[in-house]
């Protein structure tokens, strides 16, 4: 689902009063989650904030102890889609270094912070650009790009080094463990892709159906057919009301035996997506939960790992 600019306009704070509370506010929590955060870090660290703490953990994986990570949206819990600026995440931008966003319309708050603070030149880093999918070969759903592009585990390899390169380019005396760190979350891809393609192997063309678009570029890696109505989905991601028709036809996919699983976007549940899910349920089908945060004590990898690994098992059934 698209964050999007948020729902609605947002607040601009002067940057006079950001710099004002630098020193009161740069201890202080609840504004975004802090990753490898330290008191007194010295300036010698990158500074960089990451829209998600997704693309935060990542950041933390290549850069270690030579980076302080800021997630704009880092609560498993809070619904990235109705995210409010603070003064503390807009002072994290006025002393980044380097900015990851997501690109294609899902984060473009970011874009709009950092439109908002002056003398300010990170390098910013957009993850759909990096995978070159709004070029025309990217994961439809409704003729339109998905955007959820960290579950492609190819377009995150690319962005490892992309972020590698602009960490280097902060502090050329690490650049040597930034691409070391970068090859070594890159192997850890590899095997994750491997997983993939073994999925691929033993179900290719198994159906499945979903909520809404987040999980495309993986359920596409292991050879499996979305069958969900694309106008479901498609409302599902932009926030409108499902037709009766649409979810009928999806409700059928389970009552039907239509499809081995559903996969649910957990962090983004409503009513009709409830109905799904109570449908899928009782109908027996496996339901595999995906969010579109990095969950409480994981990261990137083991993340990703334990969705590919619940999949796998939904199959297997």
């Amino acid at each position: 689902m698209h964050l999007l600019a948020v729902r609605g306009p947002f607040p601009l704070v002067a940057v006079a009063l950001a710099l004002a509370l630098a020193c009161g506010c740069a201890g202080s929590s609840g504004a975004g989650s802090r990753v490898n955060s330290r008191s007194g870090a010295s300036s010698s660290v990158i500074p960089v904030v990451a829209s998600t703490n997704v693309y935060g953990n990542v950041v933390e994986q290549i850069g270690g102890a030579k980076v302080e990570v800021v997630s704009l949206i880092g609560d498993p819990a809070q619904d990235p889609h109705s995210y409010e600026a603070s003064t503390q995440n807009r002072l994290a931008l006025s002393k980044a270094k380097v900015v990851v966003e997501n690109g294609g319309g899902y984060d473009d708050f970011a874009g709009g912070m950092l439109r908002g603070v002056e003398n300010s030149s990170p390098t910013v880093i957009d993850a759909v650009k990096v995978s070159e999918k709004a070029s025309g070969k990217a994961s439809k759903a409704g003729g339109q790009l998905n955007e959820h592009v960290w579950y492609d585990l190819p377009t995150m390899g690319k962005l490892a080094d992309r972020i590698a390169a602009a960490l280097a380019r902060a502090a050329p005396a690490d650049s040597e463990v930034f691409r070391h760190n970068a090859a070594t979350f890159k192997g850890k891809l590899a095997v994750l892709e491997k997983r993939e393609k073994q999925v691929r192997a033993d179900h290719e063309g198994a159906a499945v159906a979903v909520t809404e678009p987040v999980p495309l570029y993986m359920t596409e890696a292991m050879g499996l057919r979305n069958k969900t109505p694309a106008d479901f989905s498609q409302a599902i991601e932009e926030g409108s009301d499902v037709s009766a028709r649409s979810l009928r036809q999806t409700l059928t996919l389970f009552t039907d035996q239509q499809v081995k699983a559903l996969v649910y976007n957990k962090q983004t549940a409503g009513p009709q997506t409830g109905k799904v899910k109570a449908a899928a349920e009782d109908s027996g089908i496996p339901v595999v939960a995906v969010t579109e945060t990095l969950p409480r004590g994981e990261n990137y990898i083991s993340w990703m790992s334990a969705q590919i690994h619940a999949l796998k098992s939904a199959l297997d059934r």
